[in-house]
């Protein structure tokens, strides 16, 4: 059978390898964004909504805002903030429970042995999941050198399985909160853009995670590739090789970068990055607000 990453397959290996060998330097110590973007959400009478809402975050990395070099918590904060700007609450509670690296079965079991976290889940009128980015690497890391796309397929239907589980032990201690599920993207597309295989192995990721929230009552998925996997704004991209070759593009242009992921590790979302992910997430809650803002929506 064809094997997987064919065409740029050896340099991808060699980055990847690169990339595996940062992570373990900066998993301890790196730091986490404050808001660049406007938050544009729209307004219900103070009146009718809670004062205080409880806002529980639970995932790997993205949630616990690895990459964020104001050492806030990434997404997290700037959606709490945008919450209760906009709508003028007295405040907005957090829980963070993000653990850099964690699977879905990671996730899952840090839930049924903390009583904090049950505790945070219970109280919450909204939640936030972040999963599926460490259990794709899993698969990816388990061969390196000799995947197809085939070798993804029944590592997906497990994931699925346990994303299942993750949401159905969520549900035990709160059975009416809202819960946002994001998706994951491909950090990768600017360094190995040929690799189209890459970026098809995400998409059928997040569309596995998509149908498992769907089937969940009051879920909700929330893509992000689209918005990362690029970088932010029209000057990021990749520089053509017409334009290298007539000597068009300086050598400075010729550098390949994604703005919106953090420059040690290419990999993790910067302070950008992670206001994207935030004002995202706030749009999908504004859409649900019926579901967590009101009083007597507990």
């Amino acid at each position: 059978m064809k094997l997987f990453f064919k065409k740029n397959w050896s340099s991808f290996a060699l980055f990847f390898v690169t990339i595996i060998g940062v992570f373990l330097l900066l998993m301890v110590a790196v730091p986490k964004a404050k808001p660049i973007l406007g938050s544009g959400t729209t307004q219900i009478a103070k009146s009718e909504t809670k004062e205080v809402i409880h806002y529980t975050a639970i995932g790997d990395s993205l949630t616990e805002g690895i990459g964020d070099l104001t050492n806030s918590g990434g997404f997290v904060p700037l959606v709490a903030k945008d919450l209760q700007e906009e709508y003028h609450l007295n405040g907005v509670q957090t829980d963070n429970f993000g653990k850099n690296g964690d699977r879905s079965d990671q996730i899952l079991k840090r839930i049924k042995k903390s009583k904090e976290i049950q505790e945070g889940l219970a109280s919450a009128d909204i939640i936030t999941l972040t999963v599926g980015g460490n259990d794709l690497m899993k698969v990816i890391k388990g061969d390196v050198f000799r995947l197809t796309k085939n070798s993804f397929e029944k590592p997906l239907k497990n994931y699925q399985k346990e994303v299942e589980k993750l949401l159905t032990e969520i549900r035990k201690y709160n059975a009416d909160a809202p819960i946002y599920v994001l998706g994951i993207y491909n950090p990768f597309y600017l360094y190995f853009p040929d690799i189209t295989e890459m970026q098809e192995i995400v998409d059928s990721w997040n569309d596995g995670t998509e149908d498992i929230v769907k089937a969940e009552k009051n879920a909700y998925f929330i893509p992000i590739n689209d918005l990362l996997y690029k970088g932010a704004g029209d000057e990021v991209g990749i520089v053509s090789s017409e334009d290298i070759a007539s000597g068009t593009a300086s050598s400075s242009e010729q550098d390949i970068k994604n703005n919106a992921l953090y420059e040690e590790d290419h990999f993790h979302p910067n302070n950008l990055g992670y206001q994207i992910m935030a004002s995202t997430v706030r749009d999908e809650m504004v859409k649900t607000q019926d579901k967590w803002l009101k009083k007597g929506s507990e």
